[in-house]
């Protein structure tokens, strides 16, 4: 079980007109994505974890922080995937961190990334 990341961007309207739809949606787990992808594209992965224990019982929840990372062409591209998975996700999640923005020196792409925090009935 992790956070429905990938589910609730891929009924958001605003992430699937910049990140194509279904299988073909570019919102990659792992933090990779698969060599020669179009862009922009976006990768998440997990950063850390914990059920939500309680002295009495099992645990009901669970507690993720995710790493979104979008990457892209143009800074305003990225910028623009950003906002869409934002958008989409906060109805749901919190945004906890607004990472770094950057340029890949190799590559020349562009770079954004955020942390998210997603509680996960069981």
């Amino acid at each position: 079980m992790t956070a429905p990341i990938f589910e609730v961007c891929a009924h958001d309207a605003g992430v699937v007109a910049l990140l194509g739809a279904g299988a073909d949606l570019r919102l990659y787990s792992f933090g990779e994505a698969p060599e020669g992808v179009a862009k922009p594209y976006a990768v998440w992965q997990l950063v850390n974890g914990a059920p939500e224990n309680y002295l009495a019982g099992r645990p009901d929840a669970d507690g993720f922080t995710l790493q979104v990372d979008v990457y892209g062409t143009t800074g305003i591209s990225v910028r623009k995937v950003r906002d869409a998975i934002r958008d989409a996700i906060e109805p749901r999640a919190y945004i906890t961190r607004w990472g770094a923005e950057g340029r890949d020196p190799t590559t020349k792409n562009y770079r954004a990334s955020f942390d998210v925090d997603w509680m996960v009935h069981r």
